[in-house]
């Protein structure tokens, strides 16, 4: 009986969450256009994420998930990272972005920037990627080199999609890895908790009140790795961190 009542209440609460969702990004979704009033555009990214920011605190705020951030220390003035997550579920998409400190793109589905309105915001933040067309892997990884050439920060799921499986993590691509060697930037690992349990992948239109985490850990130079050693380290540093968070 209590997991049907705890079904219902969170198919009712994932309404709320849709509707607020909508209601707030209606609201900021002017002032974040003002990005393309801004002629350097680092300064207007940090403009974005700063508007992007305060939309998800007040949003988070409305459906109940508390929000730790730990480890902003670890990012140190005047460098840019590669900053990778963990992906568990939709929930952790809002997180990545906003509360990444210093201006800076995310990798995204290009599928997602043809939703409407949405699409003009979703752009501003994005490095698009059709993961079924080579040209557009392609030509998404020189935008990211692009990116980080300016100084900010590129963030990436190097599992790819979300994780299905009952690993931890699943095995990590090595694109981001890559790209560390190939620019020398250092890879920045962050783990999210709580959105696994706020938005589980196998239920449908479903949402709870959860604490949420970011941690970012320690960088971690590409000096004396190659993109696959560095993919087998990170990961095993991620797993453990997630493993002592249980």
């Amino acid at each position: 009986m209590k997991t049907i009542f705890k079904n219902i209440f969170a198919r009712f609460w994932a309404l709320w969450g849709l509707v607020t969702f909508v209601t707030t990004f209606l609201i900021i979704l002017i002032p974040s256009l003002f990005y393309y009033l801004f002629k350097n555009k680092v300064r207007g990214q940090k403009y974005f994420i700063l508007i992007s920011n305060i939309w998800m605190r007040v949003w988070l705020c409305l459906i109940g998930c508390r929000l730790t951030i730990s480890g902003k220390p670890n990012f140190e003035k005047n460098k840019n990272y590669i900053v990778v997550f963990n992906h568990n579920a939709l929930l952790d998409i809002p997180l990545s972005a906003p509360f990444v400190p210093g201006a800076h793109k995310t990798i995204g589905k290009a599928s997602f920037s043809k939703v409407p309105l949405f699409g003009l915001f979703y752009k501003i933040g994005a490095i698009l990627i059709d993961r079924k067309n080579e040209k557009s892997r392609s030509q998404s990884y020189e935008a990211m080199k692009m990116v980080l050439s300016k100084g900010m920060h590129m963030c990436i799921y190097p599992e790819g999609t979300r994780n299905r499986t009952n690993q931890v993590l699943k095995i990590f691509f090595d694109g981001a890895f890559k790209l560390s060697v190939e620019t020398q930037k250092e890879i920045m690992p962050c783990i999210i908790t709580g959105t696994k349990i706020a938005m589980p992948i196998d239920k449908v239109f479903y949402l709870l009140p959860t604490k949420l985490s970011m941690t970012f850990l320690p960088p971690i130079s590409p000096d004396g790795f190659t993109a696959k050693t560095m993919n087998v380290h990170v990961h095993e540093l991620m797993t453990k961190a997630l493993l002592e968070k249980k």
